[in-house]
């Protein structure tokens, strides 16, 4: 069998075409986590005309050099209407919020001036335009906010809201089906008939990572050893799906019947095979316009896979820009490499000094069914195929695993 690299698995996967991005209308406060499907473009300047910062007294600036101004008998609070005319000598009481008299070029805050009946007198003068929003401060119109692609937090729903979008256009959130394979596979709740039967963690694991992408999944739970029944579970999946996954099936073993299943579905394998540990079986194929990817049965292998292949799957189909972010770090201890391939570790990650920071402290050592390797602030460290054993200190690439 040949294996390819992981950067020629990787480009393979960059150019396959998911399709145009679908999209659908959402209310605003549905929308937090969404991926926002078109640009949000700005229709006029905020703020549209110079406003108050502070609350204080409106004034020309060159008065100030009177030590004395008249107040004008009428208030200037936010959102409400004035029509006095700032001249030279007087002055208007402006709120938060407010838009500046006509006439008027700098705001004296209140904390700086003592009432005097009518007037103010000034304590403390503050430079030209002190405290007076411009045209545009915010944005101008024409200006993009948010781009394509962009995941809407809190600071989104607050831009939208003050643009007053009431509903915002999404990417639609790719389905993905997600198939746990294996006789020895026992389900929540089931109970153990025997002691070579092992808990399902898998098809939950992948669950959770690919809502946290922004996808939905549907469970098609456990699948036996079983070529017609494993068949079924595909085809029932492929009928609701744009991403299925598989765990288990596709190695080289008697019962791995996955790998040769797929094929007679009528799917094209694109690959089948990557030089990487953890999850050298791989396999990624199409049906049509959908993917499946058919990851190894262990814990720590399908969910590194996933990462992997999958995510930048989802990524594309959600027109986003990265399916996660990968840094440089520094390397605290020396690490031992245990192959020729590309590998991909299990690191605990900090910020220290600005910098990244990678050690192996409580990280076990073992087969790629541990999935404990993955709690904490854990990361994924590359070595590449021509790697060998690293120093202390030595610069690493470093996949975080809280930017999905």
């Amino acid at each position: 069998m040949s294996f390819l690299s992981f950067q020629s698995s990787q480009n393979m996967l960059e150019l396959l075409n998911t399709g145009e991005i679908k999209s659908e209308n959402v209310f605003l406060n549905d929308a937090l986590g969404r991926i926002l499907a078109c640009d949000i473009i700005a229709q006029h300047a905020s703020p549209e005309f110079p406003t108050a910062a502070m609350d204080g007294y409106a004034i020309k600036h060159t008065n100030q050099e009177d030590g004395r101004i008249e107040i004008l008998s009428a208030d200037n609070p936010a959102g409400g209407i004035n029509d006095g005319l700032v001249t030279s000598g007087v002055c208007i009481k402006t709120f938060t919020g407010a838009a500046m008299p006509e006439g008027a070029d700098t705001l004296i805050n209140i904390e700086n001036v003592t009432v005097d009946e009518n007037d103010i007198i000034i304590n403390e003068s503050v430079s030209f335009g002190f405290s007076v929003r411009p045209v545009g401060e915010s944005y101008n119109a024409g200006d993009i906010l948010i781009k394509k692609g962009s995941q809407i937090g809190f600071a989104e729903i607050g831009v939208l809201a003050g643009l007053n979008k009431v509903m915002i256009s999404v990417a639609q959130r790719p389905r993905v089906s997600i198939i746990a394979t294996g006789s020895e596979i026992l389900d929540l709740g089931e109970e153990a008939t025997t002691a070579s039967q092992i808990r399902s963690s898998n098809n939950y694991t992948l669950q959770a990572l690919a809502h946290q992408a922004g996808a939905s999944s549907v469970q098609m739970g456990i699948t036996k050893d079983d070529k017609a029944s494993i068949t079924k579970t595909f085809e029932m999946a492929l009928a609701s799906s744009d991403i299925i996954v598989s765990t288990g099936g596709v190695s080289v073993g008697d019962y791995d019947f996955v790998k040769d299943i797929i094929p007679r579905l009528g799917a094209e394998v694109i690959y089948k095979g990557v030089k990487i540990k953890p999850g050298q079986h791989i396999m990624v194929a199409r049906l049509g316009e959908k993917f499946i990817i058919a990851l190894p049965g262990f814990a720590y292998s399908s969910t590194v896979t996933f990462i992997l292949y999958v995510l930048p799957l989802i990524a594309k189909m959600l027109g986003k820009e990265k399916a996660y972010s990968t840094v440089e770090a520094t390397l605290k201890e020396g690490f031992a490499k245990r192959s020729k391939k590309s590998e991909f570790t299990a690191c605990n990650i900090a910020l220290e000094d600005g910098r990244y920071m990678v050690d192996f402290e409580g990280k076990k050592v073992g087969s790629s069914a541990i999935l404990t390797n993955m709690l904490g602030n854990t990361a994924l460290m590359i070595t590449g195929e021509d790697d060998g054993n690293l120093e202390e200190g030595t610069q690493v690439n470093v996949i975080l695993l809280d930017t999905f």
